[in-house]
């Protein structure tokens, strides 16, 4: 599936995925490739991304936000991210 990730000032990521794991404000969840429709809200935590062309994650510590999904596009409207990547086990 391909996802975007946003803040207000600059592009984070771009690119093809298989999994994203997202803080929304009720609880953390998964998106996979043929996801249901989905808008949420977002609170603080983390968002790990599994990129569909590597064995990393990146993990991006967010503070809040937006995430949308539908045909298997992912959206993620963000505020403040600090990232890392990390090697999938």
């Amino acid at each position: 599936m391909d996802l975007i990730v946003l803040t207000p000032d600059k592009k984070v990521f771009e690119g093809k995925v298989n999994k994203i794991s997202a803080p929304g404000v009720e609880g953390e969840f998964e998106v996979l490739e043929n996801h249901a429709p989905l808008v949420s809200s977002l609170g603080m935590g983390s968002v790990l991304i599994t990129p569909a062309d590597s064995k990393e994650l990146i993990n991006l510590i967010i503070q809040s936000g937006f995430i949308e999904v539908l045909d298997n596009k992912v959206s993620l409207l963000v505020m403040e991210t600090k990232g890392e990547v990390a090697h999938a086990e």
